[in-house]
């Protein structure tokens, strides 16, 4: 059952961006080569990590969002284990987050606007008396 996950991992900052690009393009090969597809990678550049990984204070960031089946990001999550320039990485699955994004949509789309209805203004006069009753039975 192909399901969508998105998974980015941290490479080290000593990597230089011809190598980044075939580490990539082996990943991206894996993918496809599994059956599965790669809907789009980003990579994110260089930040600064939370806390020291492997002795190293940032890193290249990449994400890569595919449409695979379970046992293909289990393979792809092992490759990305025993790769030496990745110091970290996470796959998170996102077909639920999907769904559920949608099912918040779809319920706020059912609401009725209040700013497309015009806004009421009370008179001055009808106004002052409400306020003088409400303070009177405090």
């Amino acid at each position: 059952m192909q399901r969508t996950y998105e998974i980015m991992f941290i490479v080290r900052p000593d990597v230089l961006d011809e190598d980044l690009d075939k580490l990539i393009a082996g990943f991206e090969g894996n993918v496809t080569a599994g059956g599965g597809t790669v809907k789009s990678t980003e990579k994110l550049g260089r930040r600064k990590l939370a806390y020291t990984v492997k002795k190293f204070n940032d890193g290249n960031y990449v994400l890569m969002t595919i449409d695979a089946d379970g046992s293909l990001v289990g393979e792809i999550e092992r490759r990305l284990r025993v790769s030496e320039p990745v110091i970290k990485f996470i796959s998170v699955r996102m077909d639920e987050e999907e769904k559920r994004v949608a099912k918040i949509k779809a319920i706020r789309a059912t609401r009725k606007k209040l700013s497309a209805q015009p806004a009421a203004v009370p008179a001055e006069g009808a106004a002052a008396p409400a306020a003088a009753t409400e303070q009177a039975s405090a």
